[in-house]
């Protein structure tokens, strides 16, 4: 074994362990710590778990990535991912906890007081997390592909069987907590190589700052060698697609179940929006990071790499080529590596990068255990999502009632090990990259949640069957497109499948409207009740007024 190797090793283990530790003992005794935490994880916490929670194997591993090979094309995620909590904690988030239910399939169920739209919520539910479970799942076989020099299947194997014991074991109470020490793991693992880089590169140990230097340099560099310039706007795709795949990855962060679910852990409407505002600062570490990221990497590749002999190459190009996800071909057969002879997969390059700038052994160990980090804590999220949706939502709400506390939690557990294992089988052959797999669960969750939940809140007219008829359309909408798109070839103004939910949100907002119009108003009593979510948990709505709620801050109730 060489000293990478073990160095990683250990550095890997050591954070499993703790992981494992943390689940064990904040084991989930009660549904509501399974679900959601108890209700009682202070702000600033919940704000680092949600950043856990948010910044998966595609944040981390696929997005610097992705940009450094679209250039300005891939600011779509960043803008899209970022502008998606403004909406959710001004629009959404406060409301949703208020309302005090475990998930947001519940919220839809009571909220239009109907059965058939709570089944219908908890089916899209389980739809969008297991499609976004794919893809966190197919990141941490990358990781664990590259640190034993395995296959990237055997890997997502091994990262399958660690989230369903420790999701399963711990619940949301656990995964909490765990998503905490994740979060400081993952930013140090990715601050560390891109502050070194910027000081290798610009003698500026801050790379927001230093970054635009070497975006320069590289524009000079495209034009010598006669490539797409880096910064060229809309050369990888048309402006509909951009924006369209903008607006899918803003409204989809505002629809996404695991994500809503954080907001119920909190005690408080106040604290819901204080747990947001935590974690747009513990984002934004990341993301402002990842494009400075991706330009030094790019410079690197550029410079050390391409026009080099391919004999003569870096070791450790052979490390990554033997997982698959690098190709190196000398197609004019002059022995030197040209820059459209080398194709390096997006999903690599975060990882690859401490190789690729020479930052030491320990670093490239670093940057595994922050890779891991990521994917497992977005994968414990996703994992709770689908355990509530089919475990709360449909078994205990719908087919056994009764069903003690005990078989509940049996129900949990039994339902995360069952959805992680096959998530993992699809993920051996994911139907994409990381981050465009990533796209298609927020599509969905444009084109099913958004909808519902904005009209759901801010909407008193909304009824069950509008509500429901716009989820069934949306979802058949966003499906088609994407299959379409991505199979057939289809587009519209050069729209691809990653921006399929923008069709999806039109689709349903039209449908749930007219329907509503065209059906019997819900009850009194609900418009009331969804009037009462816009005010502060201090004040009730009831009968036209505004009462103060002295001394209670109690759970709405229908």
């Amino acid at each position: 074994m060489d000293s990478q190797f073990l160095v990683s090793l250990v550095i890997i283990l050591c954070t499993f362990a703790l992981y494992i530790g943390i689940a064990v003992f904040n084991t989930a005794k009660q549904t509501s710590d399974f679900y959601v935490a108890g209700r009682g994880v202070p702000p600033i916490f919940n704000g680092m778990a949600i950043g856990a929670d948010w910044m998966s194997a595609a944040s981390f591993i696929g997005m610097a990535g992705t940009i450094m090979l679209l250039g300005y094309d891939g600011l779509a995620y960043i803008m899209g991912w970022t502008g998606g909590y403004l909406f959710l904690t001004i629009l959404l988030a406060p409301q949703l906890r208020k309302f005090g239910r475990f998930t947001v399939p519940e919220f839809i169920g009571d909220r239009f007081n109907s059965k058939a739209a709570l089944k219908i919520a908890a089916i899209c539910t389980i739809i969008i997390s297991f499609t976004y479970s794919i893809g966190q799942l197919s990141g941490s076989g990358v990781v664990i592909g590259r640190l034993f020099e395995i296959d990237a299947k055997i890997g997502t194997l091994i990262g399958v069987v660690l989230i369903a014991f420790y999701a399963a074991f711990g619940g949301m109470k656990g995964i909490t907590w765990t998503q905490v020490a994740q979060y400081v793991i993952l930013i140090i693992a990715y601050l560390v190589p891109v502050i070194f880089m910027s000081l290798q590169l610009t003698s500026n140990p801050i790379p927001w700052i230093s970054y635009g230097e070497i975006v320069t340099k590289m524009g000079e560099l495209d034009r010598e060698l006669g490539i797409s310039e880096y910064f060229a706007p809309f050369t990888n795709g048309t402006k509909w697609q951009f924006l369209a795949l903008m607006f899918t990855l803003m409204c989809g962060t505002a629809g996404l179940p695991h994500v809503i679910v954080r907001f119920y852990t909190v005690g408080t409407m106040k604290a819901a929006r204080w747990s947001g505002a935590w974690a747009l600062v513990f984002i934004g570490l990341l993301y402002f990071s990842a494009p400075a990221y991706a330009a030094f990497a790019r410079f690197i590749l550029l410079t050390e790499v391409a026009g080099k002999k391919i004999a003569e190459l870096p070791s450790w190009t052979q490390s990554w080529i033997d997982t698959g996800k690098l190709g190196i071909a000398d197609t004019n057969g002059d022995g030197i590596l040209q820059w459209a002879e080398l194709t390096i997969a997006n999903d690599i390059v975060v990882m690859a990068t401490p190789e690729i700038a020479n930052l030491g052994i320990f670093v490239i160990g670093l940057v595994a255990a922050g890779a891991m980090a990521a994917a497992l804590s977005t994968a414990g999220g996703l994992m709770i999502s689908i355990s509530s949706s089919f475990a709360h939502d449909i078994y205990y709400r719908i087919i056994n009632p009764q069903a003690s506390e005990r078989k509940r939690l049996l129900i949990g557990r039994i339902s995360i090990v069952v959805a992680t294992l096959l998530a993992g089988l699809i993920a051996l052959n994911p139907p994409g990259a990381i981050t465009q797999i990533v796209a298609w669960a927020f599509a969905i969750a444009t084109g099913t949640f958004f909808p519902a939940l904005v009209l759901g809140v801010w909407w008193k007219r909304a009824n069950a069957k509008g509500t429901m008829a716009g989820m069934l359309v949306g979802l058949a909408v966003t499906l088609l497109y994407i299959f379409s798109a991505k199979y057939g070839g289809f587009t519209i103004l050069g729209i691809i499948d990653t921006g399929a939910g923008i069709f999806g949100a039109i689709a349903a907002f039209a449908t749930n409207i007219i329907v509503s119009l065209s059906t019997r108003a819900p009850s009194q009593e609900l418009q009331d009740a969804v009037i009462n979510l816009r005010y502060p948990e201090q004040m009730i709505y009831k009968d036209g007024e505004v009462y103060l709620n002295e001394g209670s801050s109690k759970d709405i109730k229908n």
